[in-house]
């Protein structure tokens, strides 16, 4: 099981370096970041964008993998965020996993003043912006018009340090997501209930996760895929709950979600209030116990 963690974009970097590279310092696998404008309960607070962000990690860092979780059409465009790709990708010695999902309403949605879209609308708009963004970071040239994005003989180059391009991680809850997982991502990436922070114990999620493994498993197979070649990533602290209430929950959750399947656990970094409130010291106890890590 790979082990992976998730800072939130809210420290002045002076401060927030420290984290990354003591995410790195106590063993973890990879280290993600949200990608929004602006973000639910703490939109009156400082909030960094993820791209520098992951840039100046990047710098500081060496070994561990980096990403979003998630970017998505709210407001990036599949060619100017493959650019910043492949600029990430450089500066971390191919260590990027772009991470995307399709994206919900909220400030994202509304800031700048964008037309309202629908569920439907956004599934097929999240489809145009996979499909072209893979496309954009393997073809040497690209030309694409479709019904949300457009394309006139576009170059991104360097290639990718990664081969054949940046990973792709897809967060899919329903069929026609999966379906564009199965196509075309490394990595499957579920939070349970999409969308919700009722934060249940993580024991009452296992019946949701099973379906959605399985789910994911026939989308594989419909594409002729084995689902072997995908990693499946499980993002804790929103409604899948009590993960890092203790060392011991933390360690018995991971076993738990491994048996299940998945091939990644990612955590967020514990905050002293809401939302993500918790201790470190389960983070890095966990760390010192499991992966080998420590913090001195």
């Amino acid at each position: 099981m790979r082990q992976g963690v998730l800072l939130l974009p809210e420290h002045r970097w002076a401060e927030a370096r420290k984290r990354w590279l003591l995410a790195e310092e106590l063993g973890y696998d990879h280290a993600w970041t949200y990608d929004h404008l602006m973000w639910r309960w703490l939109s009156e607070g400082p909030w960094f964008s993820a791209v520098p962000t992951l840039a100046a990690a990047a710098e500081a860092t060496s070994r561990i993998g980096l990403g979003t979780l998630v970017a998505s059409p709210n407001f990036r465009h599949p060619l100017d965020f493959a650019k910043e790709l492949v600029s990430l990708d450089d500066v971390s010695g191919g260590r990027i996993v772009c991470g995307v999902g399709a994206g919900a309403e909220g400030f994202d949605s509304r800031l700048r003043g964008d037309p309202p879209v629908s569920r439907r609308e956004r599934g097929a708009r999240f489809e145009e912006f996979v499909g072209l963004l893979d496309r954009l970071l393997l073809e040497e040239r690209t030309t694409f018009r479709g019904d949300w994005y457009t394309v006139e003989d576009a170059v991104v180059r360097p290639e990718c340090l990664a081969r054949p391009r940046v990973p792709l991680a897809v967060a899919a809850a329903g069929p026609r997501g999966m379906a564009l997982t199965a196509r075309y991502a490394e990595v499957w990436v579920t939070s349970g209930a999409p969308n919700l922070f009722d934060n249940e114990p993580y024991e009452q999620v296992v019946p949701l996760l099973k379906q959605q493994l399985a789910e994911v498993d026939r989308a594989c197979e419909a594409v002729g895929r084995d689902p072997a070649t995908l990693r499946r990533l499980l993002l804790s602290g929103g409604s899948v709950g009590g993960v890092l209430d203790s060392v011991e929950s933390y360690r018995d959750a991971s076993g738990v979600f491994a048996d299940l399947g998945f091939t990644d656990l990612v955590v967020h970094w514990p905050r002293p209030d809401f939302p993500f409130a918790g201790r470190e010291d389960v983070l890095t106890g966990f760390a010192a116990a499991e992966l080998g890590g420590g913090a001195g």
